[in-house]
């Protein structure tokens, strides 16, 4: 039996309360013209949290200090220009950002949205992949490569970026939503209620969650 799409949370669009749940997952929280998911990393600061081994490998490759600030700027930029729908010269700033530093973390992130946007899933699930391997412990690649991977109709790939989003970052109820809507869309209602209770604690005007809560018996 079919199971109904959870509506959005609020903010979204009307137009995507129609929509299936894996096209849903990143809209639930954001609406920003490309895939859905905000650019904005919070506090994931540039090439803060990129491990040590990947300084190392900066070595060898003689990727001088200039190369990543310079890569810093352009990612920086792309950032504002997505933010403003302007994908194209978006895409341009994070490949000129990447051409001087592959380890960009928002570069990678911020290019894997707009391919995203532009349903070309495989690629964006390799730039998500390699953010979240730099930066394990964000929530953000994790929920941006599910909707990929639900696109592409990998729902248990999906659930397992779900389910390592909220341990990576258990206080986002866009995870924990996230979840419950990729749970219920599979017909777990135990663990999409659970979701929805914790987002729910954590965001207690989430209506969406509240619904979703509702129609999996919480």
């Amino acid at each position: 039996m079919a199971h109904p799409a959870p509506p959005l949370l609020s903010g979204v669009s009307r137009f995507w309360r129609h929509a299936p749940v894996p096209s849903i997952l990143l809209a639930m929280a954001c609406s920003l013209p490309v895939g859905g998911c905000s650019f904005d990393l919070g506090s994931w600061g540039p090439d803060k949290e990129k491990p040590q081994q990947q300084a190392e490998t900066k070595s060898t490759d003689n990727i001088s200090a200039r190369s990543v600030s310079d890569a810093q700027g352009y990612a920086a930029h792309g950032q504002v220009l997505a933010r403003s729908g302007n994908n194209e010269e978006a895409l341009a700033e994070f490949e000129r950002a990447l051409a001087l530093d592959p380890y960009n973390v928002r570069a990678l992130y911020g290019r894997g949205l707009i391919r995203q946007s532009e349903k070309e899933h495989q690629q964006a699930i390799e730039d998500f992949t390699a953010a979240n391997g730099l930066s394990p412990q964000k929530a953000e690649p994790l929920l941006a490569r599910a909707n990929s991977y639900f696109a592409l109709d990998k729902a248990k790939e999906a659930v397992a970026d779900l389910d390592e989003a909220v341990q990576a970052d258990p206080n986002s109820a866009q995870a924990w939503s996230s979840r419950g809507a990729a749970y219920e869309r599979l017909g777990d209602k135990a663990n999409a209620s659970a979701s929805y209770s914790r987002a729910l604690a954590l965001r207690p005007r989430d209506e969406s969650a509240r619904s979703g809560l509702a129609r999996t018996g919480g």
